[in-house]
């Protein structure tokens, strides 16, 4: 859509109807609403300014980028916004020529764009990189780690910064303290150019050095001295939702040639009411009626995993004053703010900074204390190194409580919580442990204020697949259990949530009257294996099928053949129904499954049918 010959007027009418269109898709698909609805006058600027058709357009996270994308031939595709086979809602340059780099963790954008500028910089081309980054991106080292090197080589770069005073929850740090000051207000602004100008016509010649000094010295209370001091120009702070103002700042930003952060102001869920300001739960949500603002799917009336991680650590909590905890920005997503609530000097969300995350409670419990940190399986991707070097070198006694493990739906690949046993399988002294439903959850983190070393806790985004089919024992060390033995040579070898889909198989036989009866057991552990119990199993059963939400590649299915390698059995037969080697699109979970080929319809067939029914 171009827009570069529309008037003020015309863009403001604009700037409605892109809320209107984000308001209805999102309110019907489910999605990020607050983010998109603050950020709508930011993105049509800089599509007005800025050449979208070979300028870098580079969206920190990208879950603020729908207003880019209708304004980039996606108006009638944005009706399939985070469904399965339509556009997502994410930026992905194989969906358009538009959307520079796929982004769906923080604080990437502004290293993408110093990388970009000096690539432009290197082929002598007339383009500029552009950066929006907000939601408390900032609050990541990556950001500053990127502002530091562009502040050194002083490359053209524009970056904006969008100021709405939150992030996902509440703002974390003292830099985003900083930026909400009293000081960054239109006022600081107006102030600053009188005095300048005044200084300008009436101070002698000669007296320069005194008018310098007095901008410099003014700095000091200024949000901008951060930035100049690393050597970037700053404008601001300007109103994010005067789009006049907003043109005027990217113009004098892009012919200057330099390295410029804008830093604009603006109210998260703009245009409607009900999500203005700081609401946390109008960041991401679920299908809901735009009238009133209540969800249109009910609740399955059953606990979600996360909702039972809460309540019971917070009643462990209670227990044992010892127990510590930390998340990354999640605090509503992990459950953890109620611990933060009822414990707020035992419980802490450090923003997004999972690395500082890892490190700081693995001091605490170098102190003595039980740490349990809360992070999205995808999420702990960015703390590897420190989960090697700063938790399981020193057998620290840490628990990573992993949530949305496995596949979780809408937001795609940069969220599925599906590497995190292949990853973590590598490291020395971890233990791997997860739960098939709320008793055995329960029954872990019992079990896991005792354990010794790094234990690693992984569970799904939602519900467990099993409900109270099964009683649960009491968790002893590194043993797995057998939940249906009918000694038979087939075994259905569970692991987390994929105890419950291979429990839906077995039903799923019955109801086919087949005469497979194959064996249910659960893992429990994934590391160390219970190395015993399979060697027995190994002996009686020798058809063994792989039910977990994870990579195939190093997942359980690997681990297992590794286990029979080990130990010279050659005569049992592993086949995994992990997911294949490649990334996971976006959409329903079960459409998704279905697709893989993965869904317990499917599942059932290939048990009846694969050579296995004699």
């Amino acid at each position: 859509m171009d827009i570069k010959n529309k008037s003020i007027d015309e863009l403001k009418i604009l700037s409605k109807n892109i809320r209107d269109r984000i308001l209805r898709v999102v309110s019907k698909n489910g999605g990020h609403l607050s983010s998109n609805l603050g950020c709508v006058e930011l993105t049509l600027a800089m599509h007005y300014v800025f050449d979208v058709k070979k300028d870098p357009f580079i969206f920190d996270v990208s879950h603020q980028s729908y207003t880019h994308k209708l304004l980039t031939n996606r108006w009638a595709e944005f009706e399939s916004l985070r469904q399965f086979g339509g556009i997502s809602g994410y930026t992905k340059p194989n969906e358009s020529e538009f959307d520079y780099f796929v982004a769906g963790h923080s604080s990437t954008s502004i290293s993408l764009a110093v990388g970009a500028a000096k690539a432009i910089n290197l082929k002598n081309e007339d383009r500029i990189p552009v950066a929006l980054i907000g939601d408390g991106a900032m609050s990541a080292g990556m950001a500053y780690e990127a502002l530091n090197e562009l502040g050194d080589i002083k490359l053209p770069c524009v970056i904006i910064l969008n100021d709405n005073e939150m992030s996902i929850s509440r703002p974390i740090g003292a830099f985003s303290k900083y930026l909400s000051q009293k000081m960054a207000e239109p006022l600081y602004m107006n102030v600053r150019n009188y005095i300048k100008d005044f200084l300008a016509k009436n101070m002698p010649k000669g007296a320069s050095y005194m008018a310098k000094r007095f901008e410099e010295s003014f700095k000091l209370i200024t949000p901008g001295l951060f930035f100049e001091e690393l050597g970037l120009k700053y404008i601001g702070p300007i109103d994010g939702h005067n789009i006049k103002d907003l043109i005027h700042a990217f113009t004098i930003a892009k012919n200057l040639k330099k390295p410029v952060v804008i830093h604009t102001q603006t109210t998260k869920g703009k245009g409607y009411e009900l999500a203005e300001g700081c609401k946390e739960n109008w960041h991401g949500v679920s299908p809901f009626n735009p009238e009133d603002g209540k969800a249109v799917k009910k609740s399955s009336g059953k606990k979600t995993a996360t909702q039972i991680y809460s309540q019971t650590l917070l009643e462990l909590a209670k227990k044992y004053e010892n127990i510590v905890g930390v998340t990354a920005a999640m605090p509503t997503g992990t459950g953890l703010d109620k611990l933060i609530d009822t414990f707020p000097n035992r419980f802490w969300d450090v923003a997004i900074a999972e690395q500082h995350a890892v490190t700081s409670m693995a001091a605490m419990a170098k102190e003595g204390f039980k740490p349990y940190i809360t992070i999205y399986s995808t999420f702990l991707q960015r703390a590897y190194d420190q989960v090697i070097h700063d938790a399981s070198i020193m057998n620290l006694d840490v628990v990573f409580a992993m949530d949305r493990a496995g596949i979780v739906g809408e937001d795609g690949e940069t969220h599925q919580g599906v590497f995190d046993i292949s990853y973590l399988n590598a490291i020395p002294n971890i233990s791997m442990i997860a739960p098939r439903d709320e008793k055995s959850f329960k029954a872990i983190l019992e079990y896991s204020y005792t354990h010794k070393g790094p234990l690693a806790i992984r569970y799904p985004r939602g519900n467990f697949i099993l409900g109270d089919e099964f009683e649960c024992e009491k968790i002893k060390p590194h043993k797995s259990q057998m939940l249906i033995d009918n000694n038979s040579d087939i075994s259905f070898l569970g692991y987390g949530n994929g105890v419950g889909k291979a429990y839906k198989v077995l039903e799923n036989l019955k109801e086919n009257s087949s005469n497979l009866k194959p064996n249910l057991v659960d893992l429990v552990f994934a590391k160390p294996l219970d190395k015993e119990f399979l060697l027995n199993l190994s002996k009686r059963s020798k058809i063994w099928y792989i039910f977990s939400d994870s990579a195939k590649m190093g997942g359980i299915g690997s681990i297992l053949a590794l286990f029979l390698q080990e130990n010279q059995i050659y005569d049992v037969k592993i086949k995994s129904f992990e997911f294949e080697d490649k990334f996971i699109t976006h959409g329903n979970t079960d459409l998704i499954e279905k697709s893989l080929g993965i869904d317990t319809v499917n599942l059932t067939k290939i048990a009846i049918f694969e050579n296995i029914d004699n």
